[in-house]
This record gives C-alpha cells, structure tokens and sequence, in this order.
C-alpha cells in the first residue's frame, strides 16, 4: 500500500483535534500520536506522549521554542486547551474499547448484556503495532524528510523495549505519572487503568466492566485464549518487517534498466565477474561450461585431440611429433591448472614452447664447448591463442559427450538396453557432428523408452502417458510389419559396418518368399491393410535406419569431404542481375572447386554462401564418384545369390539405397557446407588478425636522433574538403605527453603569404619533430606539396640533436608525413572527442588525432573500443559474424598491450592510458574498472607491485587477488625512483616477481659479489639492493659476460624449471627496461595514400574502366575533367570524339559524362580519359579467364543467348548512355537498386518499348517508385540519345540532365512538401483509415 493510500484512507478529524498538545505542568509542546487510518492511543500511550525526553528532543531539533519565551497567560490558555483535548481523547479511546472488547465478551456469554456507551463525535478506525510498522516501511521518497518522523518515533521506542504488551503492572516504573492538578483528572486516569483493554491488560481487569466473575473470565480465557500465544510470532514479524525497512538500500537496478546494466557491465553476474580471483577472459569464455570438470584422462585425450588439429597445419619435421604433443599438454596445463593467459605463459613460459637439443662435437680447443645446444621452435603466439580456443570446443565436445553418456546409462538402468554402436562409437567420437549423429540415433532407436524415461523422471514440462505419441517408425518397429525389415537379410549397422570395412564382411540371405508375398502375410487391418503399404513401410524404415545409423553417417562424412566439390549454378533471379560487372560473376558458372582449393581461397566460399542467401547462386556439394560410390553401397548391401528370388530382394534393397541416399545426402552436404564456412570464417579472420596486429605493431614515430620509443611532438595539419589554396587549413600543436597546447588555422596556406608566414613563424617558435598531414579529398595532396616547398624554401628543421659520430648538435629538415586517418575520421565526431575537445572544431579534432596516432598507434587504436570493428583490415570483412571478429581483434591488441606494459600509476591518472587495462594478461573491461577504483581508494598512487595484492601494515587493500595478480604484475609497470627507498628497479620490467631473486642473483654476480657482500647489502637496502647497487653503478653491461646456459641447467636440474629464455629476458631487462620492441613507424605508400584521399582501390579503380567525369575546362584541342572521386583528368584532342569537330562545341563547362579510363597515376592522382564513343562501347572486363574444368563455358554462352533472344523478343538492346545515372537494368532491378538509395534518386534505364525510348526510374518513398517512358527524338542514330527527349506527349527537355532537374528533381521536391505537411500520414489506405471517423471514411 502506498503513502497516498493511507492518506486517503484516514477518517476525518476537526480542525481542533490537530493542533498540539501541551503538558499543563510545563507548557512543553507534546507531539500527538498519527491519527492516520483511525489510530487511537489508549490511555496509557497517552501518558507517553508527555514523556520530558521527547519534549527535549523536540527542543533540541529545533522544532519548538522554549517555554520561557511565551507569556504566562498564553501558557494557561494552552495548558486548559491541552486538558480539554486529552479528555475527549479519553473518552473516545473508552468508547473504542468498548465497542471491541465487550462484543468479544458479549459472543462468549450470549446471556449477557452489555451497557450501552454513548458514541463519540467522531468514529476512529483501530489500527494495532503491525500496522504503524507497515506505515513506516510504506513512506514514499517524497516523505522521507517529512515531520511524521517524529511522530513515528515514540512507537519504535516503546516496540524495542516494551517485552510484553499485555500486564499493565509491567508499565508501573516505565510510565513517569504527571502530577495532574485536578481530582476529576486522577479520578479518570484511576478508572482508565482499571478499565484498560484487554489486548494490554488481559482479562484479569475485565471482571468490573464486563460484569462476570472471575471463574467465567477463566473459562473464556481457556476457551479464547488470552491472546499471548502467538506473541513470538508477532514479535519475529515485526523484526523482519523493521529490518527489511531499515536494511533496504537503493541498488543500481533499482534505477536502471537491465539492458543499461548490461552494456556499462554492471549486472550481478559482472560484478561477481569483477571480483572473482580468475582472470576475466577466462571466466568470460568458460561460463557455459562451468559446471565441468574435467578428468585426467579427458586432459590428456584433449592434448592428443588439439595435436590432431594443430600438427597437419605446423610443417615441422615428424620427429618433433612427440616433444610437439608435450608442449601442447604443458600449455594445457598452464591455462587450465595454473589459470594463466596467453601472454604470461609466452612471455614467462617460453621454454615450454620451445624444443632444445644438445650434440655433442669434437672440441679443436681447450676451452671450446663439448655440445651445441639447437633450438626449434613449437609453438607461436598465434598457436597459443588456437589452442586456448580449442580448448573450448573440446569442453563443449566433453559437455555433450557426457549428457550422450547419461542417456544411455539410464536407458541402461531402466530399461536394460545395451547397443553395441553406441558403446563403440561413442568414445571414439571426436566432432560435434558425430556426436549429434550418436544422438540422433539413440533418439530414433530408442525413442519410447526415451520418452517413458523422461515422464517417469517428470523431466517433461506438459503430462503426458508413457510411450505416448509415438512415431510412425515406432509403430513399424513395434508391428508385424518389422518382419519383413528383418528378411532383408542384414542390419541397416552391419551394412554400416561393411561400408566402413569394419571387422569381418556381414553377407545377406535372402528369405524363402519373395517381397510381396512375404508383406502380404504381414497385413493388419488397424495398420497396414495391404501387402504394398507394408512394403512401402519397411522399405521407409530400412532407409530410416540407414540413415540414421552413426557408421553410415561417418562413411558419407568422410568420402564428401575427399571426393566433394563445389559446384555454383545461377537461378533465374541471378541469370539477368549476375551481370559481367557484377561482384558475384566470377562465381556464376564456377565448378568443381575442391576444398582444398576453397582452403586457399576461403572469401570465395563464404562469397558463394552469401550469394545463396541472396538468391542468386545455389552451392551444390557433389561427389566426383558419385555412380561408383552409389554402386559400391549396394554391393555391401545386396546378395551374392543368383535367383530370380534374389533379383526381386536385391531390386528393393536398391530402392532401400535410393531413399537413404537422398536423405543423407541432404544432411551430410548441409553439415559439409557448414564446417567449410567455419573453416573459412576462421581463415579470413586469421588474416583480418594478422592485419590488425601489423597496424598495431607501430613504435612511435621516432624523431631524428632518438631512440626508438621516443614519443615526437607533432604539429598536424589538415584541409578537410576543402582547396588549401581557397579556403582555411586547421592546425593542432601535441606535446609528447597529449597536451593541445595550441591550435588555429591558415587561410589559403598554399597562397596566401601571411599565412605561409604565420605557419614558418610558428614551426620555428614551437620546433615540432615531423609535421602529420590528413585529409578527405585528392586536394589534400595540394597542402602536401606545399607545405614541402615551405619546408625546402625556408630551411626548416626540427628539434636539434647530438650528432652520434661527431657528438656536435644538429637538426635536420622537417618530415611531412601523410598520416593514416582511419581512427581520426571516426575521433573527430565522436562524443569522446567532445569530452576531450570541448569547443574544438571537429577538423582540429582531426588534427589532434592524426598527432596522437603518431605518438602512439596503439593507443589510439585502444581508444576505440567497440568502433574497432568498423575499419577495415578485409574485403570481405563484412562476410564474418561480428562477434568472432571482435574476438579476434581483441586477441591481437591483447598481444601487443603485453608486449609494450602498461604503467599502471599513468593509467590510474590519464584515462588514454587507462584504455590499455582492459587487455592487461587476467584483467578485462570489468577488472579494470575496479582496479582503477581500488588504487584510488588507497590514496592514487602504486608503490611497488606486491602492493597489488594489499599491504595490511600500510592499510592498502588488495587491488586484485593472488592468482589475477600472478596473470598481470609483470605487464603492470611501476617507474624505478632511486630516491625512494621503496622502489624496486625490476618492477619497472618485463621481469615477474616470482623470477626476482633470479634477477638479483645475476646483479650480484655481475658485481662480482660474494655472499657476505650480499647479505650486508641486502641487510642495509633491502631485498632490491643489489639491483639498485647495479644500476647506480652504471654496470649493467657486466651482465653481458655471464654465462646463462649454466644458470638454465641448474635450475632444471635442482628445481625443475625450464628458464633459459627467462634469463635471456633478465639480462636485457637489467640493461634496458621495457625496450620497445615494436616495429618502426610504418609510412604509407602511395596506393595507401591514393586510397585514403580517394576512397579508390585498384580493384574500384582501374585503366579500362567507363567513368563518370564532370568537364571542368573545354577546349578546342583538349578537355579537362573530374573524376567522382576527385582525380582530374585530361582528354586530348584524338581522344574526345570519332569526329573532326572542335571539342568545345561538343563538350560543355559542367556538363557530366561517361570517359573511359587510359591511364591512371596515383602518385600524382592524375588520369588520362577518352570520350569517342567507339571506346565506350568496349565494355571492361575483368581479366577473368578459367579453364573448362573450373568454368561451365558452355552454360555461360547458352544464358547469353538466352538474354540476347529475350531482348530482341521485348525490343531491349543492349546500349550505352554517356550519363552517370545510366544503368543497364529492368524495372526490377532498378527498384532493387534504388531501395538502399535516398529517396528523390533516380537511374535512367533502356526501354522495353525499342531503342527510340528509355525509362527513368525515380524512388519516391521507401517501397514506391515511378517509372517514366521517354520518348527519344530527333535521333542521330540508333544508339545515341535523342536530342529532344519527350514525356506524356507535352513535356519536352533538350537533354537527360535537363530532364533529371526540371521534371524528376521536380516533383521529388513536391513530394518532399508534401509528406513535410502536418497532416501527412504514412501508411496505405487501410492504416489511413484508422485516422478519420467512420463517417468521412465511407464517404
């Protein structure tokens, strides 16, 4: 019940019984008791509400005044107003009392009569301890802050320490009595506590009032009870309901919604994500199968399970077999048991990847070694991620093998089944598809006593009777008609078995009758009522037994996977739209693709997938040997006799294979097509990793002089759209540590001469180490060019540094790099860059970006978050499921983050730095978060990395928990301060804490040290004294000349632990801390270049290409154009018309065209185009020929005529327009074109009504299109454009661009009007309908 309700609910009281009470003795304020839902107080509540400490409490919250400050007389008037008041309370609680308690009274003694009590004024509804607790609990958020706090406080008091509500003796020290002046007030109080109710006082008062003696009393009390049996409950209800008030905390759900819980990870499974001590990605991948356990044996078969998959792909030598399937059960070892990622078992673990082995030579020297140690490597990174993978499909392949296994121990149990093909087939299934195939056969062949078992364990929702429903197979299997599938002489699994050539070969008899006579013997009225149906019911069973049976399955499986191929045939929808230049015509009449051709190239399948789906291509797995494979099925089937008995049988065994064979041929290409999509989703997004990880595997961009890592200061630059000659170019200064320090813009750099001024002024005050440019247009390489010759005219140089031979300062000019944009395209709109950039133009955001992205690539990669999977790293990128390819970019910037270490105090304080965490080794988006909000609570700052873990002595808490933190300390970097006591060089390493000692000990005998020297060094510094002691020393070269092979051997030796590299690591650590290890800064090329400023790839964009140019400049002898994408191009004289005729009476200013492409430059991103009309009608090609064997030559000729005879049959032919919107579709496909399209847009199409028309088809709305005939006149010939081009037979137009504006353009513009008007609704004419009254609709 709400607050309001109860508000409402309360009876009504005069305007007097609202005031307040006072005491008469001290003239103190006494606030009453809540009267809401008809409360009373009795008497003795009363007496509470004159208690002096509520008064004082009153006082000191400031809700009253002293008494002191009224006046004498006021205080009388209030003390006699008081007393007036009281006493009608009285006498209504009285009344109450009465009307409750003597009706009880008067129900057990029906004989008696009670005394008639006059009514009070104004009826009170009773409302008992319970009820004021549910008041309380019930109180709105708008009344949390209300005065009736202090109303409601007096009754939780009095409930907490008041034990017993019954025995009024129990009140005689607790009640402070008020010494009331008047006799008439003691007199009443007297009465009051003799007639008290008996909820409070028992019955024992009730003797006087009711009229009864006590013996009768007694009986009612044993008859009724007194009402104190049920106290505990009640007692046990009103602490649960005050705990549940008080212990209630508004929560997060209880604000938001759960899908905004789920996208911020904020659910209460994230949470128990967040803290749990198991690194997140693991937890994250392993959820479904938590509830696994893994078995030694199981671990050990999963090692030899993930060797089969790996081992065919590695092309290692054959005797690396063996140490090959050890490393992958190390590795196995090391995520399941030891909880470890990818990146600490390659960085920390590295020995198990490796196999080394020791020959023994013949030492010519003295002191020449007696071995050579060799070295191959196993397994890779990208190994380790595919075997983590895999260790997931295997626990799914475990998973279901298990709930298979249970089911059939059941059936065993229950029904006392034991089926020899399951029991030899199930422990040797290794994929998911014979597993699913072992299933499907138990639930086909034991389906009755499946669905007895699952109603006698009630594991079905919806009741039904055993055995209930039962199929027409278990109908045949359970009737006479089985029979005659048993005279088939041989089991559908001995067949199987044959197939397979598993064990000795099963031979078939053949009965004594033949097929029809035998089924004629086996009719039954109620199921088969002829001899035909029960052969036709047999024959279906035999093949549904085929067809089901695990064996035969695997037989299919296997021969369609080493005699398959991939066959592509065209529907009709795909026969007209499948054009020569349409993006699915390499695939249109392709043929016998093997897989392993597919393997090679695994876009074009899932090219072929999609194209299925879009209706245009049906893919088709066939069998090479199909009429061989065929033939080879029925002779493990049929029988050797030669009868005309066994003629008949074996003529319905054929039959029986033909029904099989279709069924399984359906199933099995369908799980075929399948796998292969999985295998070729997995390819491509191998590559799509492999291209992510090149962009990330970046240094900074090194500044001239420096060390590799060293983080430039970058001034950016960038036109945008716009001409750098015309229109203003924005700039951004980037300090090496992110900071904007400065940003403006140039106009017209490439002209103006302040600008060029302001722009050297500025390079030579702020001395940046390269200049990054970017853009959106080719006018971008305008700015290009000019910011060079500024740069080569005006000597600019940037920062100066030590020249390594001489030793002298130097400086060198300044380098213009062409920055990739990608990530800056998306940065520059989005609101991060709002909260980082507020009141930045979005082009100086752009710079900024492009300076950061040469700072540091994989930063702002990281940046992105989900936005990552909206660049490009494959053509076919989109083909792939997003998810997956998440995944596996996530993977690849897991490697890299690892790689280079995150310095965790950084991270805590820039958020740039923070968006590395979540790929830290063991933490994630969740972990992260909390680490972040951990490191702040203990004060902001990491001091070493055991702090991770909580220090109790210093009251930090754990940041993580030990087995996250064994995952994450050595990628967590802490900079070495030699100031502080505290710190620790190697926590400033790739070096993890458990290999520090081995780190100490190599300082130490790098110093030549001995134990004594180390103890006294250890005892005065601490544990890091001698590493601090080598480091200040300057030493650290000393390291160089220890000899770790001997380490290695004697830690394998006297601990068992393989730590060569490991050592390896510790040396360079101990020289150079976290060395940068990336690649240098990759420059782009010029096709990267010409893509990024064009949007073209050669594939987009090549010489033989009809474009679309818009003429800039015409002239007699030359003309000059603009491509779509911004190049410009030149036609020379020869090439823009067959005819002798000046170029500029042919050709006008801004007229568009259709050119074809001779020549393109990219460096320059310029073109050489031709207009003659006799090029353009050479079609482009693709270079595209195929054999005869791949390529259904014969098909692709037969369709061409095909559509040449439907197009002479309508009058369609096909001809070119010299207009970009010129499309050579039909009224079908240009609606389908312009559905992706805006609405307004239009193509203009051939005609079917002859060469003298065409037809413009327009998108008026979503789902309506118009389409316009055009009569062509005045034509030159046949296959040029009319020169007045006519519509309905009145509206004529010069040419189709005139047509286009004045006439298309046009009434879009209407339309636009139109459906902008207020009273435009959308929807047909039955939804408009619904908008009017029934009157007007039926006018």
């Amino acid at each position: 019940m709400s607050m309001r309700d109860l508000i409402d609910g309360q009876v009504e009281v005069d305007e007097d019984e609202n005031d307040d009470s006072f005491d008469e003795e001290t003239g103190e304020v006494r606030a009453r008791k809540s009267a809401q839902n008809g409360h009373i107080d009795d008497s003795s509540e009363e007496e509470d509400d004159d208690d002096d400490e509520e008064a004082a409490r009153a006082v000191r919250e400031g809700f009253i005044i002293d008494d002191e400050e009224d006046e004498p007389e006021e205080r009388e008037r209030r003390r006699k107003r008081d007393k007036k008041r009281r006493r009608e309370r009285e006498e209504e609680a009285e009344a109450v009392l009465d009307e409750e308690d003597l009706d009880l009274i008067g129900e057990a003694n029906p004989d008696w009569e009670r005394k008639t009590t006059s009514q009070p004024k104004l009826k009170r509804l009773k409302r008992g301890h319970r009820d004021d607790g549910e008041e309380r609990r019930e109180r709105g958020l708008d009344e949390i802050f209300s005065d009736d706090e202090e109303a409601d406080a007096p009754h939780e008091f009095e409930r907490q320490f008041r034990p017993d509500h019954h025995r009024v003796d129990e009140f005689a020290d607790f009640i402070e009595e008020d010494d009331l002046e008047d006799e008439d007030e003691r007199q009443k109080l007297q009465e009051e506590m003799e007639v008290a109710r008996p909820r409070q006082q028992g019955f024992t008062v009730g003797t006087e009032a009711s009229g009864l003696d006590k013996d009768a009393l007694e009986d009612m009390e044993a008859i009724f009870g007194n009402g104190e049996d049920y106290d505990w409950a009640l007692a046990l209800e009103d602490e649960a309901e005050a705990k549940e008030a008080g212990d209630h905390t508004l929560e997060l759900k209880d604000v938001f919604e759960p899908s905004q819980l789920a996208e911020k990870l904020l659910t209460d499974e994230d949470n128990q994500i967040r803290w749990a001590d198991e690194p997140e990605r693991f937890q994250v991948d392993r959820l479904p199968y938590k509830h696994l356990q893994i078995t030694d044996e199981q671990f050990k078969e999963e090692a030899r399970w993930i060797t089969s998959l790996i081992w065919p792909k590695k092309q290692l030598h054959t005797d690396l077999q063996t140490p090959f399937t050890r490393a992958i059960g190390k590795v196995l070892e090391f995520f399941v048991v030891d909880e470890v990622e990818v990146p600490y078992v390659f960085q920390h673990r590295k020995d198990y990847l490796i196999h080394a082995r020791r020959t023994r030579v013949r030492a010519e020297n003295p002191g020449d070694p007696e071995y050579v140690v060799s070295a191959e490597k196993l397994l890779n990174q990208d190994d380790l991620w595919r075997i983590l993978e895999l260790d997931l499909k295997f626990r799914a392949l475990v998973d279901k093998r298990n709930v298979i296994e249970k089911t059939y121990d059941n059936l065993k149990l229950a029904a006392e089944i034991h089926d020899s093909t399951v029991e030899a087939m199930l422990p040797a299934a290794v994929t998911m598809e014979e597993l699913q195939d072992i299933q499907d056969y138990l639930y086909f062949q034991y389906s009755t006593d499946i669905k007895d078992l699952a109603a006698a364990n009630s594991e079905i929702k919806e009741k039904r009777r055993p055995g209930g429903k039962s199929s027409v197979f278990d109908r045949v299997r359970k009737g006479r008609a089985y029979n005659l599938v048993r005279a088939y002489g041989i089991t559908a699994d001995q067949v199987a078995q044959n197939t397979l050539g598993e064990g000795r070969k099963q031979y078939t008899e053949d009965p004594a009758l033949n097929p029809i006579d035998l089924a004629d013997t086996l009719t039954n009225h109620n199921e088969f009522s002829t001899g035909e149906q029960v052969l036709l019911a047999a024959r279906q069973m035999f093949a549904e037994e085929l067809f089901m049976n695990p064996r035969m399955r695997k037989h299919f499986r296997m021969h369609h996977y080493m005699m398959g191929v991939i066959n592509c045939r065209r529907t009709d929808k795909g026969l007209r739209k499948i054009d020569e230049s349409h993006q699915y015509y390499e695939l249109k009449y392709l043929k016998n693709q093997t897989f392993g051709d597919l393997a090679n190239k695994p876009e074009m399948f899932l090219k072929m997938l999609k194209a299925e789906e879009e209706g245009l291509l049906e893919v088709r797995v066939v069998l090479q040997n199909e009429p061989e494979f065929r033939k080879q099925l029925y002779q493990e089937f049929a029988s050797d006799n030669y009868s005309e008995l066994a003629d008949a049988w074996n003529d319905e065994r054929q039959k029986v294979i033909d029904l099989a064979f279709t069924k399984l041929e359906r199933v099995i290409t369908k799980g075929v097509k399948e796998s292969m999509r999985t295998e070729c989703q997995d390819s491509v997004l191998k590559l799509c990793r492999e291209e992510y990880s090149r962009k990330l595997d970046q240094a900074p961009y090194k500044p001239k002089g420096m060390i590799l890592g060293t983080i430039p200061r970058v001034l950016a630059l960038s036109n945008g759209n716009g001409d750098p000659n015309r229109e203003p170019t924005y700039w951004a200064w980037v300090e090496e540590d992110g900071r904007v320090l400065e940003n403006g813009q140039f106009e017209a750099l490439g002209r103006d001469e302040r600008s060029r001024e302001a722009f050297v002024e500025l390079v030579q005050r702020r001395k940046p180490d390269v200049l990054a440019v970017g853009g959106f247009s080719v006018e971008t390489n305008k700015l290009i060019n000019s910011l060079q010759d500024i740069v080569k005219e005006r000597s600019l140089t940037g920062a100066d540094f030590e020249d390594p031979d001489s030793g002298e300062d130097r400086a060198e000019p300044l380098d213009v790099v062409v920055v990739n944009d990608e990530v800056a395209r998306l940065y520059k709109d989005s609101p991060r860059a709002i909260l980082d950039l507020p009141g930045l133009s979005p082009f100086t955001k752009y710079c900024v970006a492009l300076a950061k992205y040469l700072q540091n690539p994989m930063k702002e990669y990281a940046a992105l978050g989900k936005d990552i999977a909206s660049l490009s790293f494959h053509p076919c990128q989109q083909l792939l499921p997003d998810d997956k390819l998440r995944k596996q970019l996530e993977t690849a910037m897991v490697d890299m983050v690892n790689l280079c270490g995150v310095d965790i105090n950084e991270a805590v304080g820039d958020t740039y730095t923070a968006n590395l965490l979540p790929f830290v080794c063991g933490l994630g988006p969740r972990k992260a978060t909390a680490v972040l909000k951990t490191i702040n609570a203990n004060g902001g700052l990491v001091n070493t990395r055991d702090e991770l873990v909580g220090d109790p002595d210093s009251n930090k808490l754990p940041v993580v928990g030990p087995r996250v933190w064994n995952n994450c300390a050595s990628f967590l970097s802490i900079e070495y301060d030699s100031s502080t006591a505290t710190s620790d060089y190697l926590d400033g390493t790739r070096v993890h804490p458990e290999d520090y000692e081995l780190g100490r000990k190599m300082a130490a005998d790098a110093l030549e040290l001995d134990e004594e020297d180390v103890k006294a060094e250890v005892d005065e510094g601490g544990p890091g004294a001698i590493v601090r002691k080598l480091i200040k020393d300057d030493e650290q070269e000393k390291v160089n000349d220890l000899i770790l092979e001997e380490y290695a051997e004697q830690l394998e030796q006297n601990y068992n632990q393989r730590k060569r590299a490991t050592l390896e690591t510790i040396r360079a650590e101990l020289q150079q801390p976290y060395e940068e290890l990336r690649r240098n800064f990759v420059l782009l090329t010029e096709s990267q270049i010409f893509t990024m400023l064009t949007g073209e790839t050669e594939e987009s964009l090549c010489v033989g290409m009809i474009v679309s140019v818009s003429i800039r400049v015409a002239k007699e002898d030359f003309i000059i154009a603009k491509l779509d994408s911004g190049i410009e191009g030149r036609v020379e004289a020869h090439e823009g018309s067959d005819k002798d005729v000046p170029l500029n009476r042919l050709f006008s200013v801004h007229q568009t065209a259709q050119a074809k492409l001779l020549e393109l430059d990219r460096e320059r991103f310029t073109a050489k185009l031709s207009l003659r009309e006799e090029m353009l009608r050479i079609p482009y090609r693709k270079n595209q020929y195929h054999d005869y064997d791949i390529w259904d030559h014969d098909l692709e000729q037969k369709d061409k005529e095909e559509l040449r005879e439907k197009d002479k049959a309508t009058g369609r032919t096909q001809r070119v327009v010299k207009h970009p919107l010129f499309r050579p579709f039909n009224s079908t496909q240009a609606e389908e074109y312009l559905g992706s399209q805006a609405v307004g847009d239009a193509v203009i199409r051939p005609s079917s009504k002859g060469n003298d028309h065409l037809a413009v088809t327009w998108k008026v709305a979503d789902g309506v299109y118009q389409h316009i005939d055009v009569l062509e006149l005045q034509k030159e010939s046949e296959f040029s454009v009319g020169r007045q081009l006519r519509i309905g037979g009145k509206y004529n137009y010069s040419d189709l661009d005139e047509l286009i504006v004045d006439h298309v353009k046009a009434m879009a513009k209407k339309v636009d009007e139109m459906t902008q008007h207020e009273k435009f609704q959308k929807g047909s004419k039955s939804d408009i309908g619904e908008y009017f009254p029934p009157i007007l609709c039926s006018i």
